[in-house]
């Protein structure tokens, strides 16, 4: 509970008429969850405005009303903003006593590699002794306790209240994936960041922004918000990172695997049991496959040198920690003899990156057999690619359906066969995802590595809008003994 007048006076105003003095009882954007003595935030969102609810959340007890336009009621205050999306930000930093400024923020951003590297930051910190929190694509964490994900990023309004749970569990860290959506739409609206990571920038999410260069200076405000205090952690080997930090305020720290840097790693050696790094001069045995993984923990080491009182102990953590969920998650068949590999790779660079490395730690004679598709109501251009990469890298390619979404699944696997070779010979085409898998099974040999992309973490097929239980892991983990 806090004063309206304690609010407002964190977000600038247009005109407020009412009894600033009164108290509010919580906040929200959503008519349904208004209860009395709430603060309604009306947005105008891309398909509903919050304005057209107005006369809901009052009659369901609102005591104030937080608008764009020149509303007059005199049952509620009314406070005018120019941008109640932007307002609503400030409103719940100041509603929920400034969280992000209690504890250490690390945000990171870029198109592969946020949930990987915010997961192990946590699991890393966890480890040392430091109470930390954890929002990502995955799930959420408050130290031990854990929330079902929802979002990347999640609204502005959820973000500040787990963020105020992990200040009254005395969380010290809070990590957290910055998604370009969530940028744009100011999710992240009055956080205080004390480090950003910035991983890589590839094709994705172009539907939304438009084009890539729209999508990289949506990435990039986040470096420019920082503060002078505050460190941005930029992946040099990629061509943004140096202009992600272009306008930033913040120290500057570069890591790279093939130029010099402040974190600079050598692969050693990359087999199916783990990758040997040597991370600025010292060398380490981990359990992760791959260059994009060696990528991923020299910005963890780096991110964790800067923030932690005591980094005697951090390669040694380093070295103990395991995969993330959904992410070169090996599935060993004990029956069967082969190898399943689930991942998230969703994207044409993402999914190139995996194939390329389970090439290289592959026996010479094994196969690769790989299942993917492509997510329905997302961008439609990346869908030729993704056929394209993974015929020039498997052995057979079972096309099939990735949460469909609201699109007709057939016509989203037309566009991906339009990327395909003409002389098709390795891939074959079957809607079903788990008949997909079964038959990815049945074409495999002892040996083979069968590749099951796109989904991850997730445990659900979202088709028309609903959400079915779905595990890629779950159902390859039977299939093959």
């Amino acid at each position: 509970m806090k004063k309206l007048i304690d609010i407002l006076d964190n977000i600038k105003t247009q005109n407020v008429v009412g009894d600033t003095q009164i108290e509010i009882e919580g906040i929200t954007d959503d008519s349904r969850k208004v209860k009395p003595g709430y603060l309604f935030i009306a947005v105008k969102g891309v398909s509903v405005d919050g304005h057209d609810y107005i006369e809901k959340a009052i009659k369901q007890g609102a005591v104030g009303i937080v608008v764009e336009s020149d509303i007059k009621d005199e049952t509620v205050v009314v406070i005018q903003v120019e941008d109640s999306q932007r307002a609503k930000g400030r409103i719940a930093q100041a509603y929920f006593d400034f969280p992000s400024s209690k504890l250490k923020l690390i945000g990171v951003t870029g198109t592969n590699g946020k949930s990987t590297i915010a997961t192990l930051l946590y699991n890393l910190f966890e480890a040392e002794g430091y109470k930390t929190g954890l929002i990502s694509t995955i799930e959420y964490k408050v130290s031990k306790e854990a929330f079902p994900s929802t979002h990347t990023t999640p609204d502005v309004l959820r973000v500040y209240e787990i963020l105020n749970h992990m200040v009254k569990a005395k969380c010290k860290f809070a990590v957290m994936e910055v998604s370009s959506h969530a940028i744009d739409q100011k999710r992240i609206e009055g956080l205080e960041f004390d480090c950003a990571v910035f991983t890589n920038l590839t094709h994705d999410h172009i539907n939304y922004h438009g084009s890539f260069d729209n999508y990289r200076e949506t990435k990039k405000k986040l470096f420019d918000s920082l503060d002078a205090d505050a460190y941005a952690i930029v992946n040099v080997d990629d061509s943004n990172g140096e202009i992600m930090v272009q306008n930033t305020d913040a120290k500057i720290l570069h890591y790279s695997l093939r130029k010099m840097a402040d974190y600079k790693a050598k692969i050693i050696g990359n087999t199916i049991e783990g990758l040997e790094l040597e991370i600025n001069g010292t060398k380490v045995h981990l359990q992760f496959v791959g260059m994009f993984n060696a990528y991923n923990l020299l910005a963890v080491y780096a991110v964790a040198d800067k923030m932690l009182d005591n980094t005697d102990s951090i390669m040694q953590t380093l070295s103990g920690l395991r995969h993330v969920e959904g992410r070169f998650d090996l599935v060993r068949g004990r029956e069967s003899k082969l190898t399943g590999i689930v991942d998230y790779a969703h994207t044409p660079d993402a999914l190139e990156n995996v194939l390329r490395t389970i090439g290289q730690v592959k026996t010479k004679d094994a196969s690769v057999v790989t299942v993917v598709g492509c997510g329905g109501d997302r961008d439609v251009t990346k869908r030729p690619r993704m056929a394209k990469i993974a015929q020039a890298l498997s052995d057979v390619v079972i096309l099939t359906s990735d949460n469909p979404r609201t699109e007709d699944p057939e016509k989203i696997l037309d566009m991906m066969e339009a990327g395909l070779e003409e002389d098709v010979k390795n891939v074959v085409r079957i809607t079903d995802r788990k008949i997909a898998i079964q038959t990815a099974t049945m074409m495999a040999s002892e040996g083979d590595i069968i590749l099951v992309a796109g989904k991850g973490h997730e445990k659900y097929q979202d088709i028309n809008g609903e959400k079915s239980p779905f595990d890629d892991k779950q159902i390859l983990q039977a299939l093959l003994g």
